[in-house]
């Protein structure tokens, strides 16, 4: 039997919403990353999409793995849920720009979702932490290595180590989110976001993702050859020729994504 669908997809324009709904807490599972593994690809390649939001509903925007699964330390069972970075590099090497819309408590796998996104949102009465070290775990799905990447390797490990649920103003005055949105404004927030990311040159985007990617720990010169590999394939695009001629001829450009 076909488990049932978690993950309702939705389009607004040049925007695509993929929002998570497996009540109670939107804990993450092997069938959930299935439909992420098969959703995501899609968007990503489709031009027509400009941005991609990540959310949830409810109480949760992801609470974490789903423990009763988690339970089953076997070997093929945590191969199955590590399966959690995959979708996270799927989110990473998207060709535009991917929004965690954090609705509910972000909490061990949602928080590591959230930290592969380019823009972190977060309602004011949710809340966001790797709780994992309380189970006798760490964050083990992207979290340990993207964690000290944002935040440093001491403060990311304090972090994992206390376990504790983080406030969003706290989470946002530590880095670990980008914008903090009132509840009852908090879609509105994330609309706004993301139709203003969608209006980016997405080849531009594209191609700065993947520099900064590339190039992240390289040493400089190495770095640097990236870098103009990336600008080499800019000059080709047409958004690049339609922002240098909008701005001669002082006007808005129009980006078209190519």
């Amino acid at each position: 039997m076909t488990a049932p669908s978690v993950l309702n997809v939705t389009r607004d324009s040049a925007v695509a919403t993929i929002r998570v709904d497996r009540p109670k807490a939107n804990a993450v599972d092997p069938a959930m990353i299935d439909e992420f593994l098969t959703v995501l690809p899609p968007l990503a390649a489709d031009p027509e999409v400009r941005c991609i939001v990540v959310t949830g509903s409810g109480r949760f925007f992801i609470a974490g793995a789903d423990i009763a699964v988690m339970r089953d330390l076997s070997a093929g069972n945590q191969a199955r849920m590590r399966r959690w970075i995959d979708v996270q590099r799927l989110i990473e090497k998207a060709p535009k720009p991917v929004v965690a819309a954090m609705n509910g408590h972000a909490l061990g796998g949602g928080a590591e979702l959230s930290l592969a996104c380019d823009l972190r949102i977060i309602s004011a009465d949710a809340s966001f932490g790797f709780p994992e070290i309380r189970l006798g775990l760490f964050p083990g799905a992207g979290g340990s290595q993207r964690l000290p990447r944002l935040v440093g390797p001491h403060l990311a490990k304090r972090l994992m180590i206390e376990g504790e649920r983080l406030a969003p103003q706290r989470a946002s005055e530590l880095g670990l989110v980008d914008v903090v949105a009132a509840a009852d404004e908090f879609e509105a927030v994330v609309a706004e976001w993301a139709h203003r990311l969608a209006e980016r040159p997405t080849a531009a985007v594209a191609l700065l993702k993947r520099v900064v990617d590339e190039g992240y720990g390289l040493p400089v010169e190495e770095a640097l050859e990236r870098e103009e590999k990336g600008v080499a394939e800019l000059t080709r695009t047409a958004d690049a020729a339609e922002g240098l001629q909008a701005f001669l001829e002082k006007r808005e450009p129009v980006f078209l994504g190519r």
